[in-house]
């Protein structure tokens, strides 16, 4: 699988979180509505906070009930932006990342289905095959979504050599 690997100093996530069901396919309402509920001063102060590669908002998901083995229960989602801030704004929360090395697999084509694919690859053929595991469940993404419904994805999952 098309992967580089980046070696990441530790950072934060800034955002706003919540506890939503597993889903492996299709738009997640849960997460829709987490994404909705974000106020315009929410959104002018996760800018101001983005000040490290990548400069994108992201999805970050950890702590699932199934480790992410299956579509059962419910996992820790945020939707933020990484930074070296050490406060943020009324509404959001701050979510400490140590220094790691990641793994990061790009995708494009259809949104969200080929993102879907390609995390479901990274488990089932990659993990299976690379001399890397899994260095925790913190795993973060984003989508840059064109208007025809297709999108570049970069999925970055830590990970340690074995």
């Amino acid at each position: 699988m098309e992967h580089r690997i980046v070696e990441k100093p530790a950072f934060r996530l800034a955002g706003v979180i919540a506890r939503v069901p597993m889903q492996f396919e299709g738009e997640n309402p849960a997460i829709a509505e987490l994404a909705q509920s974000i106020t315009p001063a929410q959104r002018i102060e996760l800018h101001r906070l983005q000040d490290m590669e990548p400069k994108r908002v992201v999805n970050a998901s950890w702590n699932s009930d199934t480790d992410f083995q299956e579509e059962a229960g419910a996992l820790t989602h945020l939707i933020g932006v990484p930074t070296t801030a050490t406060e943020v704004g009324e509404g959001l929360e701050l979510v400490e990342i140590p220094a790691l090395t990641w793994a990061v697999f790009p995708s494009d084509g259809p949104h969200p289905q080929t993102m879907q694919q390609t995390t479901a690859r990274i488990y089932a053929e990659w993990l299976s095959e690379a001399p890397w595991e899994l260095d925790g469940f913190r795993m973060f993404s984003f989508s840059d979504i064109r208007d025809d419904g297709t999108a570049y994805s970069e999925i970055w999952v830590p990970v340690s050599r074995m």
